[in-house]
């Protein structure tokens, strides 16, 4: 699959709904700017985006979308 433009997805590897996505992604060979919350500033950075810390997070042209369900169902309408 082509690398997705326009999509950033902020995750915690500790974090099971991450780990869900995750492998999603990987199973489905798709591509995209990844953000770990706990590297410097992109946890802030997070926060400005979406006004809350919670992981996973994928932002698609500024817009968050939080819950790993709702990801997968996304992500699956463009593999």
């Amino acid at each position: 699959m082509p690398y997705l433009e326009d999509h950033t997805l902020y995750y915690k590897k500790s974090c099971p709904y991450c780990q869900k996505v995750l492998r999603f992604m990987q199973d489905n060979k798709i591509n995209l700017d990844m953000r770990d919350t706990l590297q410097p500033g992109n946890q802030n950075d997070l926060i400005r985006i979406g006004g809350k810390k919670q992981v996973p997070c994928l932002v698609v042209g500024g817009k968050p979308m939080y819950e790993s369900d709702d990801i997968i169902a996304y992500l699956r309408g463009k593999a």
